[in-house]
């Protein structure tokens, strides 16, 4: 492996090469000697240079040399930078700069040195690697991390508070002495601030106020080389003074005047105090208090947190027959102010507050709220319970109308007079309700008699006392049941007993049998509950299935009352563990209450005249059809029957001659020709068909003649029945007016009322004029 030797000093260079050449020369003989390789070695240098070298360029940066000895060697560098701004002379191994280097660029270049045959490019040692480091010289100057640097201290800060911090970067060689050592200083501001060589801002004076001058800008300059005037440069620091709670509230004004209704409820806003406060707002702690005047009791002052006010609120209600007018002095200070850097102007604040209450038109007051009434449930004698009373606050001191507006329960139970009078139309039932409430209203009465529509609310309450007036009824759970051969003792069921009066205090309810003379037996418990037991035991079914047992409830009130309820046991088969196997169904009792009752009649007579009124309606019908009949006037009516026939070949189905049959009065059809005498049906046909078309013909004239319910009009029939072809033409009297048929209609007269219109348009002259 070779050595590679590095030289320390470019003096000493020489004679380490004379040296190494010695060695050299001494080892080669040896190696001859002994048939051995040569040993070579790599002699330069360590290269350095300064950076912006002022001499002209190039700049010799060292020299590198090998130990082989070969006329036709040749030095080569290679990297980054070789060839470039570093070059070597071939064959001396001289290596120069030929560009000035800037060390805050690039400190250091690394280059690898090669020597190899000029002849055939091998090479004749391995490559080396070396370094060429560039010397610092103090061509910089300081430069601050930023332009403008901000900083904060709460005013009135001792001396030497810190404020913030400053730093400014050199880059020169931190490890050449003087070269990027930076120093500070104040050049503008320093009659509030200084700087130390690290940078730290601090205060030089105790009594910087934040509402003289809140913020401060000062200049601090970073220079280099101390002791002598290097290289600077400058930096603006923004230095804002923070607030303390150090100033006491002012009142902006020395009085105050608030006008105010005498209706404002209480709570609500009479006015607002301002104070002025220096202090930021989040150093505003304003608190109000009374220190002349006797209306503490009625007025509070609120500071609002937010806008610092005091706002005045009544605390009770105002009345301006009272009190007209309120005067009082109040007080602004602030607890909260840090006494080390009070200010001198006083702690206390003082202003006069006069309210003045304005007269309004206030409803009727009650002299007493709510109203509380006790009366005996199902007393006839008590009619009138009391009165309520209100009166008018006002100077008028109009009269007073009394008005029940609302009532629980619904109903007219108690009854309120003009004057007030609190009144029962009727006993009240506990049962029903325990206690009645209503509202009553007070109005004033205008001068005019009218009521004005200020009113006011009082609640009346009535409690309603018990009466022993309902007796105890039988409750039981479940249908009593007993085995046939149910011993003597047995426990047939458990009852108990329910009153809708209140339960007396003294005792329970009393049970006892209507009767003895039964198999079955009452034990009571006391505990308002009894027992209902076999007494000899052994039921016969064949004689009876079901026995009715009826007991006697008491109770302990004043006056006993006391019911009889029957107690309805079945008796059942059992079998030997004495549980149930077969009981019959009792019939189950089915009553029907006075209400459905009364419901089931107001049907029964709904449905009579209903039946009545359409009775009525058919006979008024038929009174009207002859009347109807007598008109000089019919008009047509359009009746439409979807059937069709065949048209006029149609002869068969559809006779026309049937017409003529309707036609009264006598008048035979040879009176007056028939246009239709020539059509002749089928023998066989006749019949049939005259009947059923006469048929149909005399029900819609009759309909049309009875029913009121059309319009008062005349329709034209059609008859949309029509058979194959028939020989007359058409009846239809649609375009009969333009047609040119020289027939005479006049036998239409011939055909009663009900033909008169169409006799009248058939048998006038064309140019007639026909007024509907």
């Amino acid at each position: 492996m070779n050595h590679l030797i590095l030289l320390f000093s470019l003096f000493l260079a020489p004679a380490f090469a004379d040296k190494e050449s010695q060695k050299t020369n001494q080892n080669f003989s040896s190696n001859n000697a002994s048939h051995k390789r040569q040993k070579r070695d790599w002699i330069w240098n360590q290269m350095h240079i300064k950076e912006e070298i002022d001499t002209p360029l190039p700049h010799h940066v060292g020299k590198i040399t090998s130990s082989v000895r070969n006329n036709n060697a040749k030095y080569i560098i290679e990297g980054e930078y070789a060839n470039t701004i570093f070059k070597v002379e071939e064959t001396s191994g001289d290596v120069y700069a030929f560009e000035r280097l800037d060390r805050e660029k690039k400190a250091e270049y690394e280059l690898t040195a090669l020597i190899i045959d000029r002849r055939n490019n091998q090479s004749l040692e391995p490559p080396s690697k070396f370094i060429i480091k560039v010397y610092d010289i103090n061509d910089n100057a300081p430069v601050f991390v930023q332009k403008v640097f901000n900083g904060s201290v709460p005013e009135m800060s001792p001396v030497g508070t810190s404020v913030t911090k400053v730093t400014a970067v050199d880059a020169d060689d931190p490890t050449v002495t003087g070269h990027a050592t930076v120093t500070y200083q104040v050049i503008k501001g320093d009659e509030y601030f200084t700087v130390d060589d690290s940078g730290v801002i601090s205060t030089t004076r105790a009594d910087l106020d934040r509402e003289n001058q809140s913020t401060y800008e000062i200049i601090v300059k970073a220079k280099d080389a101390p002791g002598s005037s290097g290289d600077s440069s400058t930096a603006t620091v923004i230095i804002t003074l923070t607030d303390i709670n150090d100033n006491f509230p002012v009142f902006k004004h020395p009085s105050f005047h608030f006008k105010v209704p005498e209706n404002i409820s209480v709570g609500g806003e009479v006015g607002r105090v301002k104070v002025e406060d220096i202090d930021e707002p989040q150093n505003r702690n304003t608190k109000y208090s009374f220190v002349r005047g006797d209306y503490r009791d009625t007025f509070e002052i609120v500071a609002n947190p937010f806008t610092n006010e005091g706002i005045i609120r009544p605390k009770k209600p105002l009345d301006f027959e009272k009190v007209a007018e309120y005067r009082f002095d109040i007080e602004a200070t602030d607890p909260t102010v840090d006494l080390r850097y009070f200010k001198s102007g006083g702690s206390r604040s003082i202003s006069t507050v006069t309210i003045e209450v304005t007269d309004v038109d206030e409803p009727p007051v009650f002299t007493k709220l709510p109203y509380e009434f006790k009366v005996r449930e199902n007393d006839p004698e008590i009619k009138t319970l009391g009165s309520v009373w209100a009166h008018d606050p006002d100077a008028a001191k109009r009269k007073i109308r009394f008005i029940r507006r609302r009532a629980s329960p619904n109903g007219d139970y108690i009854r309120v007079s003009d004057t007030g009078i609190i009144q029962l139309p009727k006993p009240l039932d506990r049962e029903f309700s325990s206690s009645y409430n209503i509202t009553v209203a007070a109005q004033e009465i205008l001068e005019d008699g009218r009521p004005s529509d200020r009113e006011s609310h009082a609640q009346v309450h009535v409690i309603v006392t018990d009466e022993n007036d309902n007796a105890p009824e039988l409750v039981y759970p479940e249908e009593p049941r007993v085995c046939e051969n149910a011993a003597p003792g047995k426990v047939v069921i458990r009852i108990s007993a329910t009153d809708k009066d209140e339960i007396s205090p003294r005792g329970f309810f009393k049970y006892s049998l209507a009767t003895e003379d039964s198999n079955f037996s009452l034990i009571e418990n006391y505990d308002n509950t009894a027992n209902i037991t076999v007494k000899y035991g052994q039921f016969n079914r064949e004689l009876a299935k079901i026995h009715y047992l009826p007991v006697i409830i008491s109770d302990n009130g004043d006056p006993e009352l006391s019911s009889t309820n029957t107690l309805v046991i079945s008796v059942c088969k059992c079998n030997e563990k004495g549980n149930f196997t077969f009981c019959e169904e009792r019939a189950k009792q089915v009553g029907v209450s006075i209400q459905a009752l009364v419901a089931i009649f107001i049907c029964i007579f709904t449905i009579i005249v209903i039946t009545l009124l359409i009775l009525l309606r058919k006979r008024h019908k038929k009174d009207l059809s002859g009347l109807g009949r007598n008109v000089a006037e019919i008009h047509e009516q359009l009746v439409t029957y979807d059937e069709e026939g065949g048209g006029e070949m149609d002869t068969t189905s559809y006779d026309v001659s049937v017409l003529n049959s309707v036609r009264k009065n006598g008048i035979k059809p040879e009176a007056v020709p028939s246009p239709y005498a020539q059509v002749q049906k089928p023998p066989g046909n006749i019949p049939s068909a005259a009947g059923e078309m006469e048929m149909m013909i005399e029900v819609k004239k009759d309909e049309a003649d009875n029913d009121r319910d059309l319009l008062p009009y005349d329709t034209l029939h059609i008859y949309g029945y029509e058979g194959a072809e028939s020989i007359a033409e058409s009846l239809s009297s649609l375009e009969s007016g333009s047609s040119d048929s020289d027939i005479d209609y006049d036998f239409l007269n011939d055909w009663g009322p009900r033909f008169k219109m169409l006799a009248e348009l058939y048998g006038s002259e064309p140019d007639e004029d026909f007024v509907y």
